[in-house]
């Protein structure tokens, strides 16, 4: 059967784990495979560009949505549904580190504390901070903290408002999912279908490690799996019931106008996963399957799970689980060689990044460098589909521009 080539067709045949006409490209379809507003504004100044609109749509990252001109130019075949609620009238001018331009959502104001910046939520506290001298937000409230925290964590949906990740959203989750919101998302999503042929995207979350540490804080999180994992499970089935009910009221409304959907639950670290493949099987496999197979059934789209660090022991419950995705790739981590994964999971799932070590080569390297870790990763992961080019989670505000073209354009030139 022919591949369809437009942007969306080959995105589709490589998840389908056939080879398209070129490697599909991804730049920003989700909060992982992106660029950071101030590299965004560098890479505009580096190509000679002054018009257009920096949107830092993702607040916490502070980054930028690429603009129609960085879409066409680096071949990119996936686009985040978000930017259809990118409309100029709903921004405001917003001063980076640097000094440099870009606009924010209207509804966003912070504080300065000292030489950086704070965010108060509507009870007055402080629950993101940007010190002097970074470049995005950090969390700094943990609703659940403090050794009471399993016995105290109803009303969750409350609680889960006091963390900066749900208090900062991105579009087309900063107003409430009202009746109108849901219908306004829904028309976005077909609209945004019938201009593009790219891939849509959207992303979710859903996460259900990663809430419990953005709720109780790592440590308290690792005491509980170590010695309370009966109360532990009943936060993750109330977690799990929030987020089915979200999908239900979500999905009937994109249903066919979405290509995939990305889920989170950051499972590694540099040296190996979080937890034991046991405590995952236990714990979070029947959960993420749920979840995973209902927005499957119910929306027709792919499932990503974005997941950074070494998760090569997790891999096999993932595939189990539903994730027909994995993001970043993190191939820098313990046991992730390209090499390896390909060979061991590439018929099972796609892999969606790793096409660049931003760690490394992309930061300190020379553009020849950058070309040539591109073009032996594509070499990797590319035959026989199953393989979406982005670099390893997103673009830093010190990567040099010049580095930057040089890794697109090679990913373009490579992936032919």
């Amino acid at each position: 059967m022919a591949i369809d080539m437009t942007s969306r067709g080959r995105v589709l045949a490589a998840i389908a784990h056939r080879e398209p006409d070129r490697v599909p490209i991804d730049q920003g379809s989700m909060h992982s495979s992106g660029i950071t507003a101030i590299a965004y504004n560098k890479l505009k100044k580096h190509l000679g560009l002054s018009t257009g609109w920096t949107f830092v749509y993702d607040l916490v990252q502070q980054l930028a949505m690429p603009e129609p001109w960085y879409l066409d130019r680096f071949g990119v075949d996936a686009i985040d549904l978000g930017r259809a609620f990118a409309s100029p009238e709903h921004w405001k001018p917003w001063t980076l580190p640097d000094g440099s331009l870009a606009f924010v959502p209207a509804w966003f104001h912070v504080e300065r504390e000292g030489n950086g910046l704070v965010y108060r939520d509507a009870a007055g506290d402080i629950i993101a901070r940007m010190p002097a001298g970074f470049t995005c937000f950090d969390q700094t409230f943990w609703p659940l903290s403090g050794p009471d925290g399993l016995d105290r964590f109803q009303p969750l949906r409350d609680h889960m408002q006091k963390v900066s990740w749900a208090a900062l959203p991105s579009p087309p989750f900063d107003e409430p999912l009202s009746g109108n919101r849901l219908q306004e998302i829904g028309r976005a999503a077909r609209r945004l279908r019938e201009i593009t042929g790219r891939a849509i995207v959207l992303p979710l979350g859903c996460n259900l490690f990663e809430w419990t540490q953005f709720l109780f804080g790592i440590e308290n999180q690792y005491v509980y799996l170590a010695g309370e994992k009966r109360k532990f499970a009943r936060v993750l089935d109330e977690l799990t019931e929030i987020h089915l009910e979200f999908l239900s009221q979500l999905l009937p409304h994109v249903r066919g106008a979405v290509d995939i959907l990305v889920m989170g639950d950051d499972l590694g670290m540099q040296r190996g996963p979080q937890i034991s493949p046991d405590t995952y099987r236990e714990l979070f496999l029947p959960r993420h399957k749920r979840i995973y197979s209902y927005a499957k059934q119910v929306s027709g789209a792919a499932i990503m799970l974005h997941s950074c660090g070494g998760l090569y022991p997790l891999i096999p419950s993932l595939i189990e689980a539903g994730v027909d995705i994995l993001n970043p790739v993190q191939t820098t981590a313990r046991n992730m060689q390209p090499e390896r994964l390909k060979r061991e999971f590439g018929a099972d799932v796609t892999f969606w990044g790793g096409g660049c070590d931003t760690q490394g080569v992309l930061i300190h390297g020379t553009p020849a460098d950058v070309r040539e870790d591109v073009r032996r990763r594509i070499e990797t992961f590319a035959p026989g589909g199953g393989f979406v080019w982005c670099q390893i989670h997103n673009i830093l505000p010190d990567v040099p521009p010049e580095n930057i073209v040089a890794m697109l354009e090679a990913a373009l030139e490579y992936g032919a």
